[in-house]
């Protein structure tokens, strides 16, 4: 799977395996790879990888998220959020960077202003007419 090659080295990555539930807040500055089930609220520094057997239900807030599996609730990411062919999220997301696959299915709002609370995205204005 593509996506498995964005995660970094073994050392600095966690899965969780498709048996296990999570029901909580889980937070982490590494990888992560969700073949089972989140529940709660999730705040990563890292990636996010929802594999097509994992599910999440929760806030989600992260550097990167790729999403071919479940989602359920809103996700904030600084650089980037992907919802691939066997994706499918129902909640917003808000990232300076989204990519929709054609064959995902979402139900939501985007919003790709500044991730950073507090910071607005720096847009170009338009000349005025001479």
């Amino acid at each position: 799977m593509a996506a498995t090659k964005e995660l970094g080295t073994a050392q600095d990555s966690t899965v969780i395996g498709p048996s296990i539930l999570i029901n909580g807040k889980l937070t982490g500055d590494e990888d992560l790879l969700v073949r089972g089930r989140v529940e709660g609220e999730l705040a990563l520094t890292r990636t996010l990888i929802v594999e097509s057997s994992g599910v999440v239900k929760a806030d989600v807030s992260v550097r990167n998220a790729i999403v071919s599996g479940v989602v359920v609730g809103n996700i904030t990411a600084t650089e980037s959020v992907e919802l691939t062919r066997e994706g499918r999220m129902v909640g917003d997301i808000r990232a300076p960077r989204v990519i929709i696959v054609d064959g995902a299915a979402f139900r939501g709002r985007v919003d790709m202003g500044s991730a950073e609370p507090g910071v607005r995205a720096e847009r170009p204005r338009a000349q005025a007419p001479r």
